[in-house]
């Protein structure tokens, strides 16, 4: 009798014990106020489920990621003889803190453009320039907006990207050095250099 008794306990006590460990809390997990407090490993309520393996995939690698291809390579200014003569009269201004090509600078886009499309061994660099003030990395960013701009307006003109090359001075190359409006003005610009391959480049 005793040991009947003896067993009854023990199972009653082991029963107890499993269904303790069974409602304990993971450590480090704090409640939610007012909120469903999920055990580690629950699924929450907006939990994406696992998607099916994709069969036959290959591996990812850093050599199988796409890369941006340039068509031409980078450009090579020991290869080519500049005009800055040819374009100087159609320099494009912008307004203060603008890489917006105004109405009023269009006709000279298109000048540029009649220019390469009645030389089409010609290659062109467009150069961003910014006035004075703002910072220096500021400006450096400007002053590519604004060649850029200029690339796609003549692009859009009907000019081959591949011939067209862009680079910022930003503030270092001003054309007036005065520190009034009417300098600024002036240096708010994109200045054209024509290119012309060297003989055997």
């Amino acid at each position: 009798m005793t040991n009947k008794f003896t067993y009854i306990t023990l199972a009653a006590l082991a029963a107890a014990i499993v269904s303790t460990g069974c409602q304990h809390r993971p450590v480090g997990v704090t409640p939610i106020p007012n909120g469903p407090n999920y055990q580690v490993g629950d699924t929450g309520p907006n939990t994406m489920q696992s998607a099916p393996p994709i069969e036959n995939a290959p591996p990812i690698s850093g050599t199988q990621m796409p890369q941006p291809v340039a068509e031409t390579g980078p450009f090579d200014p020991s290869k080519w003889n500049e005009d800055r003569s040819a374009l100087a009269a159609d320099t494009v201004h912008f307004a203060f803190d603008s890489a917006v090509i105004r109405d009023s600078e269009k006709g000279n886009l298109t000048q540029v453009a009649a220019a390469l499309q009645a030389d089409a061994t010609a290659n062109l660099m467009i150069e961003g320039n910014c006035d004075e003030r703002g910072t220096e990395e500021y400006n450096r960013s400007l002053g590519e907006r604004r060649a850029e701009a200029t690339r796609e307006a003549l692009v859009g003109l009907g000019i081959d990207a591949s011939r067209i090359h862009t680079i910022s001075y930003g503030k270092d190359k001003p054309e007036d050095p005065g520190h009034d409006e009417a300098a600024w003005s002036k240096n708010r610009r994109d200045d054209f250099v024509l290119l012309h391959p060297k003989t055997g480049a």
